[in-house]
C-alpha cells in the first residue's frame, strides 16, 4: 500500500522487499516469505502502460544478468538445467491475450468464465503461444482485488488487471489498474465488508487522487524463470515456512 501513497508526490515510483504470505501455501509455487519488486505509475488509465513497464523491467533485468553473470549463468545451465538457456532469451515482443481466448486450452482442460486460472492453465497459454512471455488482461471482476478498476462492462463485469505469465513458471507479475472514483471503491467495500478495515483507503480518494495503476513482480520466481529451477524453494537461501519462526 506504500507505492499508491508515495505516487502521489512521483509520478513513478517503486519497493522492493520482503512480503510474507497470508495463506498456508505447501506448494512448489508459494513461498512464506518472498522478495517483491512494487511499482506504481501515476496519471495512467491504461493497461498498456503497465505491461510496457513490466515487459521494459523483465528485459532490462534479463539483459544485465546474462551480460554481468554469463559465467555463472552458463555453470548453472549446463549442470542443473541443460539447454535452458534457450527459453531466457524470449525472441520477440510479448503477447497480449484477452481473457476471453482462454478456449484456447478447451481441448485439455474445461475453464468457465468467471473462474481464475490455474498453473497448468498459465503453463499450457505459454506453450501453445510459443514458448514468450503472455499478458492475460481484463479478469474477472469478482476475482480481484476491491481496489481494481471496475471496467463496467456488464454483462462479464471485468476488472482492468493484468498478469504476465512466462514459460516454465506461470504468473510473473500481476497488477492492475486502481479504483480512483470513490462511489465505486466504496460501494465495493461496503459489497466485501472492509469498509471500517479500509476508511483509510476512502480518504485517499475522497480527498483528492490521479488515475494510477501498479503491479508486482516476485523475485524469487524471477530466478526460476532465467535459471529453470522448477522447485521455488531451491532459489532461496534459507527455508522460510509457516510455524518455523523459533523464539
Amino acid at each position: 500500500m506504500l507505492c499508491p501513497l508515495y505516487s502521489r508526490a512521483f509520478s513513478r515510483v517503486y519497493t522492493f522487499g520482503p512480503t510474507f504470505r497470508a495463506e498456508n501455501s505447501q506448494s512448489r509455487r508459494h513461498l512464506a516469505e518472498f522478495y517483491m519488486v512494487e511499482a506504481e505509475v501515476s496519471f495512467t488509465q491504461s493497461l498498456e502502460d503497465l505491461t510496457k513497464v513490466m515487459e521494459d523491467m523483465f528485459r532490462s533485468a534479463t539483459e544485465h544478468v546474462l551480460a554481468q553473470c554469463a559465467d555463472d549463468v552458463d555453470l548453472f545451465h549446463k549442470h542443473v538445467t541443460p539447454g535452458h538457456r534457450v527459453m531466457v532469451l524470449f525472441p520477440g515482443s510479448c503477447l497480449f491475450l484477452p481473457t476471453e481466448l482462454v478456449t484456447i486450452i478447451n481441448s485439455s482442460f474445461s475453464p468457465q468464465w468467471g473462474c481464475d486460472l490455474q498453473t497448468e492453465h498459465e503453463k499450457y497459454l505459454v506453450k501453445h503461444c510459443g514458448n514468450i512471455p503472455v499478458f492475460v488482461t481484463d479478469y474477472p471482476y469478482a476475482l480481484k482485488p476491491f481496489y481494481a478498476r471496475d471496467n463496467q462492462d456488464r454483462p462479464n463485469h471485468t476488472a482492468a488487471a493484468v498478469d504476465l505469465l512466462v514459460p516454465g513458471v506461470g504468473e510473473l507479475c500481476g497488477g492492475s489498474l486502481r479504483e480512483e472514483r470513490l462511489h465505486l471503491l466504496q460501494s465495493r467495500l461496503e459489497q466485501v465488508g472492509l469498509e471500517d478495515i479500509y476508511s483509510w483507503y476512502l480518504d485517499l480518494r475522497r480527498f483528492g487522487s490521479v488515475p494510477h495503476g501498479g503491479f508486482g513482480l516476485g523475485f524469487e520466481r524471477y530466478l526460476q524463470c532465467i535459471l529453470g529451477v522448477d522447485n521455488i524453494k531451491d532459489v532461496i537461501p534459507f527455508p522460510r515456512f509457516s510455524r518455523s519462526c523459533l523464539l
